[in-house]
């Protein structure tokens, strides 16, 4: 890998990073506060809890992970938690976790792209840690998607809809 692809590949995830957060962000702008603690049932996770989850697993696995931050979570913390914290709040910790590891992906070196680490009793390296967590955001976002849209139903309004023959329309 050279410093060119190193750059490119901090942009790139920190860019996926981004979009999924503009996509839950659309979806907590739909719903009350009481939607966000909702489960469907009391084994499952509300969506206040995914995003609790999703700041825990973005600053453990790319702040602290890749960008060498002292990585303090307690995963347990993040599903117990019943709420409610208000959205706004929720919604401002996972945006500073996502600027967190922007810049803890930004100037990476090759080197530093290809060290093994040892995160949540894995060794990685940091491109791995970093794709690990993206999907893992954008798997979690379809989540949230997909409650908001349970417990709206027709009055969920879709963040993008084609509009023409080559988006898909």
């Amino acid at each position: 890998m050279d410093g060119e692809l190193a750059q490119l590949l901090g942009q790139e995830l920190g860019d996926e990073l981004t979009i999924a957060f503009e996509r839950v962000q659309h979806c907590l702008g739909q719903l009350s506060e009481d939607q966000v603690w909702w489960r469907p049932t009391a084994a499952m996770n509300s969506v206040g809890n995914l995003l609790l989850h999703l700041a825990g697993n973005v600053r453990q696995w790319i702040v602290a992970g890749v960008g060498g931050a002292t990585d303090n979570r307690n995963r347990p913390a993040e599903f117990s938690e019943r709420g409610p914290i208000p959205k706004a709040n929720l919604l401002r910790k996972l945006e500073a976790v996502i600027a967190e590891a922007k810049k803890a992906m930004t100037g990476r070196t090759p080197q530093e792209w290809m060290r093994v680490r040892r995160i949540q009793s894995h060794d990685v390296t940091g491109v791995a840690a970093a794709l690990h967590s993206v999907a893992h955001f954008r798997g979690h976002t379809q989540e949230i998607i997909h409650m908001t849209r349970a417990q709206l139903g027709d009055r969920y309004r879709f963040a993008w809809v084609p509009a023409t023959p080559e988006q898909g329309a």
